[in-house]
């Protein structure tokens, strides 16, 4: 699914309207009554409901939907209209007059003064002041209007965007200032500022719907930024031949864990084999052997010289994807190590975790990181690395710019985490749930992608395939044990019904 800013939404409306012989006024109706379709389906007829609209489009929505709501038997809708200027689109204006028809309508036209209406915690707000038309941040007494809102704690639900954030970047607005929504009804693709953790609490929850645009405008609009779902990934999945052996799907290296910290490398090595992968290799500490060959079985162990922690990262075998990180710790000789690797491996490569922060403590070892290497930072890890970031937006821009200088793959783990490519592009994955913020989930993470790059898949694919996996198969625990009670081995165990679910959709 594409990511739209939103010249390229108003040029897929326009592509719409000619394709399928429509006025824009009748795509504005069908947007109009998708939203009255989701009001009437959580709201009974005695709801209060009151209904701002501005002057453009986003008003013209609005309009519709008091009008269909009023049509619906609603009958408790106050609806006020902001013309300040005296200038309303052709289609707000429009809506405007078939509003006014409706008998019993309750209708203010606000050209200069307003007095706004008492609101409470028992009132419908519908948003349709501003949405992806907005060029500039709300001023004057729109930003009365929306303090006044959120001070009310009614129920707002805004209608393509809450009014005064913008579709893609909003570094430079007060949120203070800016519409809060409790839920968002957007039209069809999401926005790229809906996948930001710091406008969660204006969005709500946000929603999309279908109002049939033409999908042949929507493939011709350029865009760097998509969604990872189940169209996209099923395709990248390579078919498994039934007369092939363990060593057709690759070979994984392992170098992690540490006295204390095993587990760390057992959950990840599991992941690399339940994903598919033919054989991994653990190498680890010294005292790290009866732990992983009691533990997991299925795993290859290589003991290091050191008893406690990693100092020796050389290969000695053919492998076919290395991962490094989980459990490792921070030991200079282990730094060492890690810098050894760096500059000798030549095969697909995952670095997380301790590996991330050996390269904050000598971020020299950047420069050493092979083409390719795909990087899974949490937020912790990649401002430990890049710098002190205030909001996710200021990362997800670093990421891409650090992906391009450094030439490697970052995967910055969240609630919709990203997959950011040396080319500019940017993945987001929409599968996981919060009990996923669990101990361990991470090295899940780490195993799953280090299985695909070791059965062959391009850096870019395994990535996207990993993080897609890990959620569903996330979101398949939290079926059967629920968020507070799920671990990272209940995400491993549900990682092959996961990847089933997905070549079976």
């Amino acid at each position: 699914m594409k990511i739209l800013n939103s010249q390229s939404i108003h040029d897929v409306d326009i592509a719409t309207c000619e394709a399928q012989k429509i006025s824009s006024i009748d795509l504005m109706e069908r947007a109009a009554m998708q939203v009255s379709v989701e009001l009437v389906s959580m709201f009974l007829p005695s709801q209060r409901f009151v209904i701002f609209a501005g002057p453009g489009n986003n008003g013209g929505d609005a309009l519709a939907v008091a009008r269909m709501l009023m049509e619906q038997g609603y009958r408790r809708v106050e609806v006020f209209l902001f013309n300040v200027t005296g200038k309303l689109s052709h289609d707000c204006d429009e809506e405007r007059k078939r509003l006014i028809m409706v008998d019993g309508v309750d209708y203010t036209e606000v050209t200069r003064e307003f007095t706004p209406p008492y609101l409470s915690s028992e009132d419908v707000v519908v948003d349709g002041l501003f949405g992806s038309g907005l060029k500039q941040p709300l001023q004057g007494g729109f930003v009365s209007l929306a303090r006044y809102v959120n001070e009310s704690h009614a129920f707002v639900v805004s209608i393509d965007l809450p009014s005064g954030l913008f579709g893609e970047w909003n570094a430079n607005i007060s949120r203070r200032d800016v519409m809060h929504a409790d839920m968002t009804l957007a039209f069809q693709l999401p926005r790229l500022s809906f996948f930001f953790r710091e406008n969660a609490p204006i969005l709500g929850k946000w929603k999309l719907l279908d109002i049939d645009l033409d999908m042949k405008a929507v493939r011709a609009q350029q865009t760097e930024y998509r969604v990872i779902d189940a169209q996209n990934v099923k395709p990248l999945f390579k078919p498994r031949d039934p007369f092939s052996g363990k060593r057709d799907y690759g070979s994984a290296l392992l170098f992690g864990g540490s006295y204390g910290m095993m587990g760390a490398a057992v959950m990840c090595a599991k992941a690399v084999l339940k994903s598919g992968g033919g054989l991994v290799t653990v190498h680890s500490a010294h005292c790290g052997m009866p732990i992983v060959q009691t533990a997991f079985p299925e795993a290859m162990f290589e003991p290091d010289r050191n008893e406690h922690y990693i100092t020796d990262m050389k290969i000695h075998h053919n492998h076919q994807a290395v991962a490094v990180g989980p459990g490792l710790g921070t030991h200079d000789a282990t730094i060492e190590a890690l810098q050894d690797l760096l500059q000798h491996a030549t095969m697909p490569m995952v670095l997380d975790a301790d590996a991330l922060n050996c390269i904050s403590i000598r971020p020299a070892l950047l420069t050493y990181v092979p083409a390719k290497t795909i990087l899974t930072p949490h937020v912790g890890e990649f401002d430990r690395m890049f710098g002190e970031h205030h909001d996710d937006e200021a990362r997800l821009r670093t990421a891409i710019e650090m992906s391009r200088q450094y030439n490697i793959i970052i995967v910055l783990k969240g609630h919709y985490t990203a997959v950011v490519s040396p080319t500019g592009r940017v993945n987001f994955n929409m599968t996981g749930n919060a009990g996923m913020a669990t101990a361990g989930a991470g090295d899940v993470l780490t195993g799953i992608i280090t299985s695909f790059l070791s059965q062959g898949y391009e850096p870019i694919y395994a990535a996207m395939l990993g993080v897609y996996v890990h959620g569903r198969a996330g979101d398949m625990a939290e079926a059967e044990f629920g968020q507070y009670g799920m671990t990272a081995s209940d995400i491993i165990g549900k990682v092959g019904p996961a990847i089933r679910e997905i070549l079976e959709s």
